[in-house]
């Protein structure tokens, strides 16, 4: 069975132009002309690659990565988009994105890109796909059950979401505006629920809450996960 693709771009010519590439070199895809069509394509199949635009009409591709990573769904994410600016790659890499490339771009180089996406995570899916390890802690993606030391920690639903975030991104910064969006859905207006959360988090984490060495806050930028 073919490795599947989903394009998502608000440009049809892009649309058509991916699809033959994608279709040429053996790779199954999907087409989405908006991030609210991706979403829909996403809750009712399964993909082995995202292709995703930035600049979209209605919902663009750093609200749809926010969506994709917040439903914990680790399928890779290769941004494909006009802007060039570092800021742009930078904090799509930090929300959730794999790999970014800046239009125009050859459809031979994208493909081949996309392949060697597709084989790393076909590969590490397929060795301990449901368990994610960093330091002393272990998450099971499958069971959403949280451990440190093999100690399971009982979580809350946005502890445990907001603990699935963290460790995916070990040592990534993440602003209060990105932890609200991508555990609430929606733009931050209430700061203090982040802090709640996150002291919540260090008092079951840490050895001395009081003194936390994994779940740091970064002045004036937000909280880093590291171990």
């Amino acid at each position: 069975m073919a490795d599947k693709v989903l394009v998502v771009d608000d440009d049809r010519t892009i649309l058509t132009m991916l699809h033959k590439a994608l279709k040429g070199s053996g790779l199954a895809a999907d087409l989405a002309i908006s991030g609210e069509a991706a979403l829909s394509l996403l809750s009712e199949n399964d993909y082995d690659l995202i292709l995703l635009d930035i600049n979209m009409r209605g919902m663009d591709g750093f609200e749809v990565i926010q969506k994709i990573r917040g439903q914990g769904l680790s399928t890779p994410i290769m941004v494909v988009s006009g802007r060039k600016e570092d800021r742009d790659a930078l904090y799509g890499l930090e929300i959730g994105a794999d790999d970014y490339i800046t239009k125009p771009f050859n459809p031979v180089t994208l493909v081949a890109k996309a392949k060697a996406m597709i084989r790393r995570y076909n590969n590490s899916t397929s060795q301990n796909s449901n368990i994610i390890t960093a330091g002393p802690f272990t998450y099971n993606t499958s069971t959403l059950r949280f451990y440190k030391n093999d100690v399971e920690i009982p979580l809350s639903a946005k502890e445990n979401s907001m603990m699935k975030l963290f460790i995916d991104n070990v040592d990534h910064i993440f602003s209060k505006d990105m932890i609200y969006s991508v555990i609430w859905g929606e733009t931050i207006i209430d700061e203090n629920a982040i802090m709640v959360y996150v002291n919540r988090l260090r008092q079951k984490i840490e050895d001395d809450p009081s003194s936390p060495k994994y779940l740091i806050t970064v002045r004036g930028l937000g909280y880093r996960f590291t171990v």
